[in-house]
């Protein structure tokens, strides 16, 4: 008997609850048999957000001991949390604990053909951003970091624009990441006024260039990089400055041609981040634009002829969505990723 094509979400925030629709919603065009999600704290405030997600499809995985807790609330528990990620085939984790689990529970585990952790969970894989290095990505690894949003779009700018022939062609690029305050969905930790961040790494400043070093390190490139970080009282997008210098020479126009044509970037010509956000809201899915950047062209100038300034927005968490997608359909079946990813291209917005 073919053993089930199970996907397990573990938490349910930003990242986890969008996701978990996804698996839902396309499960049969991705060959899915199952999806099942873990939420570790009932709470009457979230119960629409379970009945929704039970509704798509979905099976609720709990603590044994928050079992009768969840079973006030109306929901029906499917399996524990330790059943739920020993049959899965894929564990997707959405929390900020990637590595503790791994440590506590996912090397243990002999179930599951791969686990991914989100965002800054340095360590616990390999890094992954789709379309940057799907090409040294590989389903007998069954550990994968899916890195930040805004790694993500520090990686794609430098593939974008850097690279020639295929290799990069940078002599150094710094960024700034201007990162909102929190969720739209979030009711506490909001900022009164901007926040700078500390540069806690020597070498990258911040983990955001740290972690795009690493994923161009896997393609067999070293990259001079380094970026700062600063919270500013917003709750729609993270917005990105940028400066590269490139060991090679090019204009104005041919910069903004590469954005243009770059199937993940998104071009624009709004530069106010609540129109771009609401673009997001009214048309994307679960109301995220799943594109990896979004770019303002007027904003981008050039100073000297090997130099590329400018600023562009990250999407939410959508980035980081549809590299979770890519990397879990990789460990069902590696030879159909592109075929079934093609049913997110509607999502993936080439102009906004």
């Amino acid at each position: 008997m073919t053993k089930k094509n199970i996907v397990h979400v573990v938490g349910t925030g930003t990242i986890g609850e969008p996701l978990i629709a996804l698996f839902c919603d396309f499960r049969e065009k991705w060959g899915i048999d199952e999806v099942t999600f873990h939420k570790r704290t009932p709470s009457g405030d979230d119960r629409a957000m379970i009945n929704s997600l039970l509704a798509r499809g979905a099976r609720l995985v709990a603590d044994e001991q928050a079992r009768d807790d969840f079973a006030r609330f109306g929901h029906r528990v499917s399996y524990t949390a330790d059943e739920a990620i020993e049959r899965a085939t894929v564990v997707v984790d959405c929390t900020p604990a990637g590595n503790e689990n791994k440590v506590t529970c996912y090397q243990r585990v002999k179930g599951p053909k791969g686990f991914l952790a989100q965002g800054s969970e340095f360590g616990f894989g390999k890094p992954y951003a789709l379309g940057i290095n799907d090409e040294v990505q590989s389903p007998d690894e069954r550990f994968v970091q899916i890195v930040s949003c805004n790694t993500h779009n520090i990686s794609v700018l430098l593939k974008t624009l850097a690279s020639v022939d295929g290799k990069m062609s940078l002599d150094a690029a710094q960024f700034v990441c201007m990162r909102r305050a929190n969720d739209v969905s979030d009711a506490k930790s909001f900022l009164a006024a901007p926040q700078a961040g500390k540069h806690d790494d020597p070498e990258f400043g911040t983990h955001h260039a740290r972690d795009a070093y690493h994923i161009f390190q896997t393609l067999g490139e070293k990259l001079n990089l380094f970026s700062s970080a600063i919270k500013i009282n917003t709750q729609y997008m993270h917005t990105l400055w940028f400066t590269l210098r490139l060991a090679h020479e090019t204009t104005l126009e041919e910069a903004k041609t590469l954005l243009r044509n770059n199937a993940r970037v998104a071009t624009t010509n709004k530069r106010s981040v609540n129109q771009i956000f609401s673009f997001g809201r009214d048309h994307g899915y679960y109301g995220r634009i799943l594109s990896q950047t979004v770019v303002p062209l007027s904003t981008i100038a050039m100073p000297d002829a090997r130099t590329i300034v400018g600023f562009c927005y990250t999407p939410q968490d959508g980035n980081s969505l549809l590299s979770s997608v890519a990397a879990t359909l990789r460990y069902l079946d590696a030879s159909k990723v592109d075929e079934r990813m093609d049913v997110l291209r509607p999502h993936i917005f080439r102009e906004i």
